[in-house]
Parts: structure tokens; sequence; C-alpha cells
């Protein structure tokens, strides 16, 4: 089983990484393949790093033998997917929306249709901005297919919506305890639901 993660900020080693590498750590020791991908390297060598929808139906072509590629190639093999982004301005980062853009051609192939999703997001204040920031991160899974989970296990609570930090996501012990609890959901739910998942 692989459990991806999508770092949404522009910092590779900054609140929301530290935050996902705690997802990731409880999933592998759950017996799950684990695997960070930061969205600011995925578009660096891009010479157009917003898709400008260049060819429809999307050909990838902007994938083909670079970071970007390696990331797609790994969230067409994903089982688990968790998203985290920083809040900027109530909402998710601007390298999260165009990373997740540059998916469309998974949403072609329904790569990542029944793929079971989770969110986390930190912010500077304890209430600022970050069940918004979760709400947008579950529409991007929305539109791809995905199965979200959120609160309702009968022994733990990993948020309503989701994991919620403030900075440094480091000190947030909340956070980090509802972290490992998603990670157990996701990991649950994603065994029982292999077969449900598309591979071409």
């Amino acid at each position: 089983m692989l459990i991806a993660a999508i770092n949404g900020s522009p910092n590779r080693d900054g609140n929301t990484a530290m935050l996902l590498r705690e997802t990731l750590s409880a999933a592998q020791k759950l017996g799950a393949e684990p695997h960070l991908i930061n969205v600011a390297e995925a578009l660096n060598d891009l010479a157009q790093p917003f898709c400008d929808s260049c060819t429809y139906p999307c050909n990838a072509a902007c994938a083909e033998g670079n970071k970007l590629g390696e990331a797609l190639a790994i969230l067409r093999r994903a089982d688990g997917l968790i998203i985290g982004s920083p809040v900027y301005y109530g909402t998710i980062s601007g390298q999260l929306a165009a990373f997740w853009d540059k998916t469309n051609t998974l949403w072609q192939s329904k790569a990542l249709l029944n793929v079971v999703g989770g969110a986390v997001t930190v912010a500077q204040a304890r209430f600022g901005g970050q069940e918004t920031t979760l709400k947008a991160i579950h529409d991007l899974m929305l539109v791809q297919g995905m199965i979200i989970v959120g609160d309702g296990h009968r022994d733990f609570d990993c948020g309503h919506h989701g994991v919620c930090a403030q900075q440094p996501s480091g000190e947030d012990v909340n956070a980090i305890e509802r972290a490992h609890i998603m990670a157990r959901r996701i990991v649950e739910v994603a065994g029982a639901t292999q077969s449900l998942r598309y591979r071409s």
C-alpha cells in the first residue's frame, strides 16, 4: 500500500511538511510505503508552471521527463493521499493550486478515483482559516472522485474535517496526535477499498 503526501507549501521543511511527515511516519508504522511530494519542487523546472489548457484532452506534455512527471507517477500508484497546505488568505497556497491543475491527466484516466484522502493545514493563529482551507482541499479531492476521511471513527477523532495546526506545528501536540489518527484512518479505509481503485 502506497500512502503519498503532498506538501503544498513553498517551504520544503516548514510547518506543513513537518505535519505531513508525522502522517507518513504513522502510516509507515502500519505497513504502508510512504512518499512525500513537494509541489514547489515539482513545478520548479517547468517553463509554464500554471495550466493554460494547452491541449484538450490533456496529453501531459508538461510532465515528460521532469519532476512533475515523477510526482504524477507516484500519485498514479497511491492508495491513500494526504494533502497539506498553509493557510493563504483563508484558502490553499498558489503552489498547491498550480500543481493540482496539472493533475488533469490523472482525472482523465481516473487514476485517483476511490483513492482515500485526508487534509492537513497550518496557520499562524489558532483560528486562522484552517477549516476553510481544509474544505478547499476537499474540493480538489472530490473532483477527482476520491474518498475523503474525517471524523466518525468509534474509537478516535482526527478532526471533523481534518488536521488543523497552529504555527509552529512541531509544538502543536493536538495537531500531531490528530495527524497520527488521520494516517490510521486512511490506511484502514484504503485497505478496505483496494478493489475499488482503477489501475490501468
